[in-house]
C-alpha cells in the first residue's frame, strides 16, 4: 500500500479540510477544562505548519468523546482549540457547529495561513453513520481534504470516508509516517522482533496477534488478554476479567478462550532462543500473577504460581490483576535481547499502585533496550506518561484500534481512498 502524501501543488493557496484526532484526555483545573496529554495534537503540527507555509486556509475537523449525535457542552472543542493555539503560536478561530452555512461564512472570512476549527464532528448525527449529506456539507468548506488522523482511519465515518467522494484526498505527514512505520514492522523488522500485547480485551487484538505470530519472533501476553491464554491452558482464572461479550457485533458468539487455544496450538512448534540457547514458545503468557480479592481496596494480595496446578492458596474470589515477578523477569530478559519491540496494552491494572509493577517493568525494560521501539494505544501511553518515560521510545502512536486492525492485515476504510492508483 502506497498513499498519496500532501504536496505543495496539492494544497497551495487552497481551502484545506484537515481531519485530525484530537480526542485527548482532559481534566478540570480551576473550573477550566485543560488538556492533560497533547500527544495527538503535537503529532499534527508538521502538517499544520506545512499548510501554513503553503498559504492554505486550514479548516480542522475532529471528534471528541462520545456525544452520540447530540450537542454536549462538556464535549465542545474550545479547550482543544486553546491548547492548539499554544502549540502553533497562531490564533485558532473556533465556531460552534461542525458544518453548515455558518461554517461556510467563517471559511470565506479566513485569510491564507489562518486556521478555523469546526465543532465536534460527532455532534452531527450523520457523522458515525457515514451520512452522505453531512459529507457534502463538509465538502462545501474546502477544495482539498487531508487526513492526518490514522487513529480514526478504521472508522467508516463521514469525516473519514464519505468526504473523500467529494474532494481530492491526501495523507497528512503523521498518518503517512505511521502507515510506513507499521508496514516496516510487518514486512522487514530487525530481529529478534518482540511483540507485547496486553490490556483488558482480546476481541480487538485477536487478528493482530494472529498476524504478528507470523512475523514476530515471540509474543509476550499480559493484562486481561492473558487470562484467555491461561484459561486455554486448562487453568482457573477464578474471578479475573475474561472477555465474553465483545463490543463488535461481528465477533459475537466467538469463544476467545478457544481462539487463544488455537493460537497456542498453531505456534507450538516454533521456538525463540533466549540467550542463544534457552528455547521458549512463540506465545508466552504469565507463569505467575499478582492476585487480589479486590481491585481498588484489596484486603488480600498474593503472588500465585500458575505452574503449580494444585496451589491450595487459590480462592474463587481471586482476581489476576498483574503479571508476577518471575514473568516480569522473563519478559525483561526477552525485551533486552530484542532489536524491534512493539507494545500495545498494559500488563495489569497499572492505575492502582498495588498492580503497576508489571507494566512498569515492561516499560522500563523497553526504555533501556537498544531496539527500535514502537508504543501504541491510549492506555499504554497513559502508563508511560504516569511513569515519566514518554521521551524514551522511538515512536509513540495514539492509534490503538487502528494500528491493531492494520497489523491484523486489514486495509482501513480511511486509507483506501488515499491509495495511489
Amino acid at each position: 500500500m502506497t498513499l498519496k502524501k500532501i504536496t505543495a501543488n496539492a494544497v497551495k493557496n487552497k481551502r484545506v479540510l484537515l481531519k485530525v484526532d484530537y480526542n485527548a484526555p482532559t481534566r478540570t483545573n480551576k473550573n477550566k477544562i485543560v488538556v492533560m496529554d497533547d500527544t495527538r495534537l503535537k503529532a499534527t503540527l508538521p502538517t499544520i505548519e506545512f499548510l501554513i507555509e503553503q498559504k492554505a486556509r486550514i479548516i480542522i475537523t475532529s471528534h471528541f468523546g462520545r456525544p452520540g449525535g447530540k450537542v454536549i457542552d462538556a464535549l465542545r472543542l474550545d479547550p482543544i482549540a486553546k491548547h492548539l493555539e499554544k502549540l502553533t503560536g497562531k490564533k485558532i478561530k473556533k465556531i460552534d457547529i461542525p458544518a453548515g452555512p455558518e461554517a461556510e461564512t467563517a471559511v470565506d472570512n479566513l485569510q491564507p495561513g489562518e486556521i478555523l476549527m469546526l465543532e465536534n464532528s460527532r455532534f452531527h448525527p450523520g457523522e458515525k453513520k457515514n451520512d452522505s449529506t453531512f459529507a457534502k456539507e463538509l465538502s462545501k468548506l474546502a477544495d482539498v481534504y487531508v487526513n492526518d488522523a490514522f487513529s480514526s482511519s478504521h472508522r467508516e465515518h463521514s469525516s473519514v470516508v464519505g468526504i473523500t467522494k467529494h474532494l481530492p484526498s491526501y495523507a497528512g505527514f503523521a498518518l503517512f509516517d505511521e502507515v510506513e512505520m507499521l508496514k516496516d514492522l510487518v514486512e522487514k523488522p530487525k530481529r529478534p522482533f518482540v511483540a507485547i500485547v496486553g490490556g483488558a480485551k482480546i476481541s480487538d487484538k485477536v487478528e493482530a496477534i494472529r498476524n504478528l505470530s507470523k512475523v514476530a519472533d515471540v509474543i509476550l501476553v499480559g493484562g486481561g488478554v492473558a487470562n484467555n491464554f491461561i484459561k486455554a491452558d486448562g487453568l482457573e482464572v477464578f474471578h479475573s476479567y475474561l472477555e465474553d461479550e465483545p463490543a463488535d457485533i461481528k465477533k459475537k458468539n466467538v469463544s476467545f478462550v478457544a481462539v487463544a487455544e488455537e493460537l497456542i496450538h498453531n505456534t507450538k512448534s516454533e521456538k525463540m532462543l533466549l540467550h542463544g540457547y534457552i528455547p521458549l514458545p512463540k506465545i508466552i503468557y504469565p507463569s505467575d500473577v499478582i492476585a487480589a480479592d479486590d481491585m481498588e481496596n484489596p484486603k488480600e494480595k498474593k503472588v500465585i504460581d500458575l505452574t503449580n496446578g494444585n496451589n491450595h492458596e487459590r480462592k474463587k474470589s481471586w482476581m489476576y490483576l498483574d503479571i508476577g515477578p518471575r514473568t516480569q523477569r522473563l519478559f525483561r530478559d526477552i525485551i533486552l535481547e530484542a532489536q524491534t519491540v512493539f507494545w500495545n496494552g498494559p500488563m495489569g491494572v497499572f492505575e492502582q499502585k498495588d498492580f503497576e509493577e508489571g507494566t512498569k517493568s515492561v516499560a522500563t525494560a523497553i526504555a533501556k533496550s537498544s531496539a527500535k521501539t514502537i508504543i501504541g494505544g491510549g492506555d499504554t501511553i497513559s502508563a508511560i506518561h504516569q511513569l515519566g518515560l514518554e521521551d524514551r521510545y522511538d515512536y509513540i502512536s495514539a492509534a490503538g484500534g487502528a494500528a491493531l486492525e492494520f497489523l491484523g492485515g486489514n486495509i482501513l476504510p480511511g486509507l483506501k481512498p488515499l491509495q495511489k492508483s
